[in-house]
């Protein structure tokens, strides 16, 4: 059994290596591979699928959120490990050997897993509506030997418009900490950083070459930290980021065909889900079509074989072709073509728009939302802050609603492989091309 660390580097693709020169100089020595996008390619069902070696059809990961049929409520950025079925790799390797152990540093659905070390983003919501930051461990007693050596964790800056390297690098910290204390078998970091840059102005290296020397400094530092410990190294990313300039809001194309249900409370409107004929809940540049009416399944084909922009719509037996067939995928799933993503913006007017537009609130937003990285004026966050630390009630509501700004977005399949990502190992991988079930076996090589 070889000690073996997973270094996942969000939205890492070939073509910011020149700008990366630790990593640069890292790989001429080492082995890579392109990995072909798979449907999605968006954080959660890609983890998914590289840690049990299974399709969004076999897991149940469909994307970052979906809609809850029972609930009758869209469900973003959930948590419990639970929700991703069949058998995880630190659980089959246990099997094999008793004596293995898995630390799990912000990989996602992270909490109630068997993983023996864990460390997740967690706020602390409090009664009077305030959010602090937080992050929630297993065994409990890990979050508090992690924060008090380095600092309470930087919520703000792992998401947001205020996300930077601290949230990266306190990560980073972190699971070398854990390494130290408790020796896992397997440890699995995920660093968020180029994430951030990469959707606000795309893989424009004029606007992006800081991110790229800070995370490139951030795995020099992990690299030499496992060499020491003779540790096996895998570096690797889920999707990479693509340029795109132009939104579909195809849930304000429903609403014009008389599809959605719309609510007004307080003189703002809410999407209204569960009394929809059907709505769509985007995501990135996938987005799940929901039909409660099927008598206008047909109606809705229609409307969506119009919109340019729309390259693929698959019913359920054509989601069968791309393995994310599952109860928990749209009636209809969407692909964006390149250069486009979707929103999930169904007001018709600025001024109705839901309080939660303006906010950092992913739980809320039936849909993802990557204009939260963005800021409509430093000067009223500021004086949201003053109130804040005056014991004022507030609301962060900073941020716009314009979804030009976003310049870089993934998670169709196809496209440049430029753009594709990565993994990087000591072992010579049998392909130049890899698909993403191939992740979970060449990790358990390193293992055994």
């Amino acid at each position: 059994m070889n000690k073996t660390v997973v270094i996942d580097v969000v939205g890492l693709s070939t073509f910011l290596l020149e700008e990366m020169p630790f990593l640069k100089q890292y790989i001429s020595k080492k082995n890579i591979a392109t990995i072909s996008p798979m449907l999605p390619a968006v954080t959660t069902a890609v983890q998914s699928t590289y840690l049990t070696g299974k399709s969004p059809a076999e897991h149940g990961i469909v994307g970052n959120g979906w809609y809850d049929k029972e609930d009758c409520e869209v469900k973003f950025w959930k948590q419990s490990n639970k929700l991703v079925q069949g058998e995880k790799i630190w659980e089959k390797a246990k099997k094999q050997d008793p004596s293995f152990s898995c630390s799990q540093m912000f990989w996602w659905y992270n909490m109630y897993s068997s993983a023996d070390y864990s460390l997740t983003p967690r706020p602390q919501y409090l009664a009077d509506g305030r959010k602090l930051p937080d992050c929630y461990s297993q065994p409990a007693g890990l979050r508090d030997e992690m924060q008090e050596a380095l600092g309470q964790f930087p919520l703000f800056q792992f998401w947001g418009p205020g996300a930077n390297i601290k949230s990266t690098q306190w990560i980073a910290d972190a699971a070398m900490l854990t390494d130290d204390r408790y020796n896992p078998t397997l440890t699995l970091i995920y660093l968020p950083h180029l994430d951030y840059c990469l959707q606000k102005f795309g893989p424009s290296f004029s606007f992006i070459k800081k991110d790229l020397l800070e995370i490139d400094k951030v795995l020099e530092n992990l690299v030499n930290f496992y060499e020491k410990k003779e540790t096996k190294i895998i570096i690797l990313s889920e999707y990479g980021i693509a340029p795109v300039s132009k939104p579909l809001h195809l849930n304000r194309l429903f609403r014009e065909h008389g599809l959605l249900a719309i609510r007004e409370e307080g003189g703002l409107e809410l999407l209204d889900a569960g009394a929809s004929k059907a709505f769509v809940v985007a995501d990135h540049q996938v987005a799940h079509v929901y039909i409660n009416d099927v008598s206008i399944t047909e109606k809705v084909k229609q409307i969506l074989a119009e919109v340019a922009g729309v390259e693929l719509v698959l019913d359920k037996t054509a989601q069968q072709q791309y393995h994310i067939d599952h109860n928990r995928s749209g009636d209809l799933v969407l692909m964006a073509d390149a250069d486009y993503w979707f929103t999930y913006y169904f007001w018709l007017d600025d001024a109705k728009a839901p309080d939660y537009a303006r906010c950092v609130d992913i739980h809320k937003k039936p849909g993802y939302d990557p204009v939260e990285m963005f800021m409509t004026s430093k000067l009223r966050a500021g004086y949201k802050l003053l109130r804040k630390k005056a014991g004022f009630r507030y609301v962060m509501d900073v941020i716009p609603l314009d979804a030009t700004l976003i310049k870089g977005s993934h998670g169709r399949i196809g496209g440049s492989s430029a753009y594709h990502p990565v993994i990087i190992t000591d072992k010579k991988i049998a392909t130049d091309i890899l698909t993403a079930v191939d992740v979970f076996d060449i990790i358990y090589q390193h293992l055994f």
